[in-house]
Parts: C-alpha cells; structure tokens; sequence
C-alpha cells in the first residue's frame, strides 16, 4: 500500500503529466510513466496510463477530426501492430527490473534528443515502417511510443492542425491495439481499473488547465524544462533498478 504522501506524489505527477498533454497534444506517458515507476512496477503503470491516454487521444480525436490525414496514419498500423505484439511477449517474459532499467535508458535517451533540438526534415512513407514499430514497442512496454508518432508526422511535414487531428486518431488506433492486448495478456485487472477511474478526474484537470493556460515561456524553453525533468526522472529509474 501506498503512504498518504505516495499518493500525493502521484496525484501531481498525473496532473503535471495531464498538462503537459493539455499544451502539446501529447508526452502524458513522458512525464507520467518513468515517475510513478519510482512507486509501482511498469508493469502496472503503463497500463493504467495507456488506458487515461486512450480517453485523452478520443477527445482529442473528436474534436480535430476534420483535420485527421488518413494516408499518413494507414502505413503505420500494421507495423505498430507488430511492434505490439513483440511487446506483449516481452513484458511477460522478461524480469521488472530489466523493463525499469530498460526504461530509464530509453527516457534519458529521449530527453537527451529533445535537449539537442535535432529537426527532422522530409522524409517518405517508408519511415512507417521502422518508426511504427518502435511505436507499437516501446509505446506497449513502456507508455511512450509517442517520440516515434512525432517524428513520423514531422518528417511528412505536417502543419499544426493536421498534426494534432492525426496524432490523436494514430493514439486512438494504437491505444485500442494496445488495450485489447494488454487485457487478452491478462495485464488488466479490477485493481488497475479502480486505479484508472480515480485518476480520470486529475487527468482531465491538467489537460484543461494545460488547454486553457498560456504560459510566458517559449516553446523551446518549455520543451528544456520538460526534458530536465525526463533527465532527473530518468536517472532514478536507473538507480531503483540497479539498487
């Protein structure tokens, strides 16, 4: 069981995490994955957090729906899928320890690019192919497949309504493979669902919030800040697992 200030950390990790989504449209499972690894297994969290991303992605999903590119979103589901499924067996093969080692590297690593500010240029559909398999793995394993949708939808160049509307209706495509295997693996249980139904209401405070506030930083100060945060987050996953 959790302490009284456990359950705090938590409740303001979702709500950090939840704003974040709120301002950028995605990086919940960033934020909120790799910090609450610090308190319960991954293989708990990412669930649970996959599940609250999937009701952010349908809001999003509804409400950008007239800008949502189809042909860019086709490539990627079948190779998503069979990221998913090697992620499946993973998670139910390989020790925690690893997957929270495994997980600090990748967080760290993440951070670190966003830190470099590297600007993909143009590329083709063929990128579908190993991107949306790192989505459907890492994104299953861990909740943060996001980083390769980004990257995917930046090299087709993208602008700004298109790549929200997108975005959210790939989270719903990949959420609802992700669901449906997790719950076929056994991963689901009334434990994690009660867990779910009780953050639903602080996600849906730190999207609105993140929706409704401007913030006085730029966008690139913003995106440092967030991966400072990924860097610290990181470095503990990597001390719980080597402790």
């Amino acid at each position: 069981m959790l302490t009284t200030t456990e359950l705090l950390f938590c409740a303001l990790t979702l709500l950090a995490a939840y704003f974040v989504r709120g301002i950028t449209g995605f990086g919940s499972a960033l934020v909120a994955v790799p910090l609450l690894s610090l308190l319960l297994p991954v293989t708990v969290v990412v669930p649970v957090v996959i599940l609250l991303d999937y009701l952010s992605s349908l809001s999003h999903g509804v409400h950008h729906r007239k800008q949502v590119l189809w042909r860019e979103i086709f490539p990627l589901t079948p190779f998503t899928l069979m990221g998913i499924v090697t992620a499946l067996y993973l998670m139910k093969t390989v020790e925690p320890g690893a997957l929270t080692l495994a997980l600090g590297i990748f967080v760290m690593l993440y951070a670190l690019y966003s830190l470099l500010q590297i600007k993909p240029q143009q590329g083709s559909r063929l990128w579908a192919v190993p991107l949306g398999f790192l989505a459907g793995l890492v994104g299953t394993t861990f909740g943060t497949g996001g980083p390769f949708v980004v990257i995917y939808l930046t090299l087709r160049q993208l602008d700004k309504l298109t790549f929200r509307g997108t975005i959210a209706v790939i989270f719903l495509i990949d959420g609802g493979m992700r669901l449906v295997g997790y719950t076929l693996s056994g991963f689901f249980n009334q434990d994690l669902l009660l867990w779910t139904l009780l953050s639903i209401p602080l996600a849906v405070v730190g999207m609105w919030g993140g929706g409704q506030i401007h913030i006085g930083l730029s966008q690139q100060r913003f995106v440092q800040i967030v991966s400072v945060v990924l860097l610290a987050s990181g470095s503990a996953l990597l001390l719980k697992s080597w402790g």
